[in-house]
């Protein structure tokens, strides 16, 4: 959804036409896996971070534009809400230094952009959900201001044919009706890109589903919402929710959800375009004159602009992305689990647990995903999501390959480290990376603490000093941005 998208309205013609755009895409992609146009493998990856504009007080402010005016970098882009931004980092070559200079570039540049943005009174707060938004902060006079929020706001509420609906039950119990899309802007998560090679892509694929709810539970960031303590990562669901374009009735006939875990395994990244389309209606049914079949006829790359449009507008936690760069098609993995923060350290730390794990998992010659079914993988992600880092999931154990229940902290020290190592190694980053950032995820295992816990644990505190409930969540998240600031991974800081 990053290009810029401009409609008026869409009638019967437009969706016909549109779906018959999408087979031809479709056709274009099988066609272009089957003779190997695709550019070679380059370990690339690369990061994006949603972010949060607050007050002094740790209250959201409503001024993107204001504050992207001042940063003038075009890393730095609009979210959905206006206080949100996005800062993009350049892809890296998974090699050597790779973390370390990450780390530099985020801290150079989030440090430069929180400057700028308190020229005009505002400050950068990188966590999975502000907890300081009250509902009255995600209606749609606080979208921002750019025609692809705007129809897309209007396109999920007319195919769901009424409000949206909020239902999350946890430490507390939230209910919440909305007239808008705008709950979803609560959620900023930090998303992580793969380049892959075709014959690569399922394998990579069914690793990362494997590993969300393990990573969830180290790096649960979300506790919070409308001065409720939900979920430990309550983005996830809060997403789900916000984006449903499914009335009761179409959700009790099983009917997908936008933002969606799956339901099996893979062969090919043609699979999951191919249930995108099969499953999905069109969201922005918005025609590009291209003809794919005809570029790849005249020796062409088509950029198969129906498809990635399509693709953009259905919220798989890891996401098939198809681009061409520099006139050569290629494929990414692209992980949306993450929340956002808590540090850049920390960051790094989750960056370093994922990339080592796909790889070793991915490689491995007895893969995980044939000894785990699928089911147990999406009910090990909305468990994490849950209890965090509390989490107790489901994994193969023993020669028989049965479950067993683990708790998350153990299964993440005993035998996904280790893993995670080994798949750093075989990137070939510099050990003395390899063992900082994993020993940050380490560290939380052993100490049960990631930015989840930590928020709740000073809110609780706060709250048994005499302080209200909005004045705690107010005190904690002013604080959680002074130890973002000063740096040092979450596990460290005081809990009073």
């Amino acid at each position: 959804m990053g290009e810029k998208v401009v409609a008026s309205g869409f009638g019967p013609s437009d969706r016909r036409m549109y779906r018959q755009k999408l087979q031809q895409c479709l056709l274009g992609l099988e066609r272009l896996l089957d003779e190997r146009r695709f550019d070679r493998p380059r370990n690339l990856m690369g990061l994006e971070i949603e972010l949060n504009l607050a007050d002094s007080n740790g209250l959201p402010r409503m001024m993107n534009e204001e504050v992207l005016e001042r940063i003038a970098s075009r890393d730095f882009q609009t979210e959905l809400a206006q206080f949100n931004i996005e800062v993009n980092i350049a892809p890296h070559r998974l090699s050597g230094r790779v973390l370390d200079r990450l780390a530099e570039e985020l801290r150079t540049g989030l440090g430069y952009a929180d400057r700028r943005a308190a020229e005009v009174g505002a400050h950068i707060i990188m966590v999975g959900i502000l907890p300081t938004l009250e509902a009255q902060d995600l209606v749609s006079a606080n979208l921002s201001r750019a025609d692809r929020y705007t129809l897309l706001n209007e396109r999920i509420l007319a195919m769901r044919g009424e409000d949206i609906a909020l239902d999350i039950e946890g430490v507390e119990h939230l209910v919440y009706t909305s007239q808008s899309i705008a709950p979803e802007a609560a959620c900023t998560s930090m998303q992580m890109h793969l380049q892959v090679t075709p014959g690569r892509f399922a394998a990579v694929w069914n690793a990362a589903q494997v590993l969300a709810g393990p990573q969830i539970a180290v790096g649960a960031n979300s506790p919070f919402l409308f001065g409720r303590e939900l979920w430990r990562e309550t983005r996830p669901l809060l997403f789900q929710q916000a984006t449903d374009t499914r009335p009761q009735e179409l959700r009790a006939q099983g009917v997908r959800p936008l933002a969606w875990f799956g339901e099996r395994w893979i062969d090919s990244a043609a699979d999951l375009f191919a249930e995108n389309v099969r499953y999905y209606p069109s969201l922005l049914p918005i025609c590009d004159d291209e003809d794919p079949l005809k570029v790849l006829d005249d020796g062409g790359i088509p950029r198969l602009r129906e498809l990635t449009l399509h693709n953009g507008t259905i919220y798989r936690w890891n996401r098939p992305v198809y681009e061409v760069v520099d006139g050569v098609p290629h494929l990414r993995v692209e992980n949306r689990v993450m929340p956002a923060g808590p540090t850049v350290a920390d960051v790094l730390a989750n960056a370093a647990f994922y990339y080592g794990l796909v790889r070793a998992l991915a490689q491995a010659p007895r893969p995980v995903w044939h000894r785990l079914p699928f089911g147990a993988a999406a009910a090990n992600f909305d468990t994490a999501c849950r209890d965090g880092i509390n989490a107790v999931l489901h994994w193969p154990r023993g020669r028989g390959a049965a479950l067993a229940e683990v708790p998350a902290a153990d299964l993440v020290r005993e035998e996904l480290l280790p893993l995670a190592a080994a798949g750093l190694d075989a990137w070939g980053v510099e050990p003395a990376d390899r063992d900082l950032y994993l020993g940050i995820v380490e560290e939380r295992c052993r100490r049960r603490r990631n930015g989840a816990e930590w928020q709740a644990a000073v809110f609780h505190d706060t709250l048994g000093r005499g302080s209200d409930r909005r004045s705690a969540l107010a005190a904690m998240t002013r604080r959680y941005r002074e130890h973002m600031r000063d740096g040092a991974p979450v596990h460290t800081w005081p809990l009073n």
